[in-house]
Formats: C-alpha cells, structure tokens, sequence
C-alpha cells in the first residue's frame, strides 16, 4: 500500500498528462477524446476505454478556457483542496490542475498566490493544484496530510458530453448559465428570440411599404415631368400671339 509521504504515480500523470488528445485505440470513432484518468492504472482514457475500467477509481478531468480543470467534489476525495481558488461553472465548483500563463507579473496591494504570485481572491492562497502541491512539499517535504485514501471513485455524469459555459470565480456576482440551470432560462430566451423575430418583420413590412410609396413617388414625378414639355410646346403652337392695342 502507498504511504502517504510518497508522490504516487496517478498524481504526476495528473499534472504532466496532455488530456483531451485524440486516443490512438479509438482514433476513428466520435468523442474519443481522453478526459478520464484512471487513478489504478496511472493512465488517461477516453470514454469508449471505460469497458476495460469499470472497477477502477476513475477521474474525470474538465476543460474550460483552454485549460484542465477538476471538479472540487471529485478532487477533494483524493487530496486536499482547500485554499486553491475555486471557479463555478455549470453550478458546480472546479479548480485549475496546472498554473496558467501569465500576460505580465505584477505585484502590488491585494492578496497573491503562494507560490506563483497570481491574483486571487480573498481567502484563497493558491490559484492552481500544483502550485499548492509544490507548497507543501516545500514546506512539510512530503504529502503528509494532502493525499487522502480513497477506495471508491467512480464518474457521476456521462463524459461522452463536454458541456461549454463560461468560467466564473465563484465571488462573482453574475449567474452561471450551464445546460442543467434554470428552467425558465429556456421559456426567456424563446420569449426574447420571438420579440426579437416579431420587430424585425414589423421592420421589413415598414421598410417595403416605404419603399414602394418612393417608386409611386418617383414615377409620378417622372410622368409629370414628360408631360409638360408637350402640353406647353401645343399650347404655344396652337394659340395665336395677342398684339398690343395700337393708340
């Protein structure tokens, strides 16, 4: 059995594994991207590998803003997660498993991460799992206290779906709009789509009828206007001059 001062091997995959390629056993088949980590195999599958695993402790790994994510119930099973910056997405709370490039370093009044000085959120002290993995090591020069046993770990949602919300800090004020919200959300954006459909045909009924009173405008005008040279060459032509009146 591992001791819990050792770094195991599921862990190192965790953080150096490249998750979401194309897995080379199902290279032709739909949705093989390879999302799972197999925490008794020390190894990342896709969904179509679950046959082979369906008695293994499995975690599934996240992908929002181009980087990989796990879910804190999931995570917290295995380790400690506590203090790392959580996100909600899909209302669930997720956290970074790797530090995340930064534009610029900057430093000034607010509170930082530990290890790599990213700006958090006040009380977190760590923006990613590594970088409070490389925390403890450095300071209790193991994993003493961070591993936990866990016996049972099993997927609770179909990983065949990778759903696509945008990333939150979980202080933010604004809603999460995942695919399982809330129910209304769906009757709002039809009633929204409607009145959105409804203004822009009140809009093209108002642009046509313009349009066709401009040509009636126009070819009124036109007609108009060729008529009146005639009328007045006939009149000048027909009528004869008046003199003045001889005194």
């Amino acid at each position: 059995m591992m001791e819990t001062g050792e770094f195991p091997a599921w862990l190192e995959v965790l953080l150096k594994e490249k998750f979401f390629n194309a897995c080379l056993d199902h290279e032709d088949i739909k949705k093989n991207e390879k999302n799972i980590l197999c925490i008794d195999c020390c190894l990342s599958i896709c969904p179509h590998c679950l046959s082979s695993h369906s008695s293994h402790r499995l975690l599934q790994i996240r992908r929002y803003v181009y980087n990989d994510v796990l879910r804190v119930e999931d995570g917290s099973k295995l380790m400690d997660c506590s203090s790392i910056q959580p996100y909600k997405t899909n209302s669930s709370k997720v956290v970074f498993i790797n530090e995340r490039p930064q534009s610029r370093q900057f430093r000034g009044s607010g509170n930082f991460c530990t290890t790599c000085d990213r700006s958090l959120q006040s009380p977190y002290t760590f923006c990613c799992l590594s970088c409070k993995i490389s925390d403890v090591i450095m300071r209790e020069r193991g994993l003493y206290g961070f591993l936990r046993n866990c016996k049972f770990l099993h997927l609770t949602e179909d990983v065949t779906t990778t759903p696509s919300s945008t990333l939150e800090p979980t202080g933010s004020t604004r809603t999460s709009s995942g695919t399982g919200g809330n129910e209304g959300g769906g009757d709002m954006f039809l009633c929204q789509a409607l009145a959105c459909t409804a203004t822009t045909e009140i809009v093209r009924k108002k642009r046509s009828s313009l349009s066709t009173s401009c040509r009636r405008v126009t070819t009124a005008v036109t007609q108009t206007y060729t008529e009146a040279p005639a009328n007045f060459l006939n009149r000048r032509k027909n009528t004869p001059p008046q003199r003045a009146p001889l005194y």
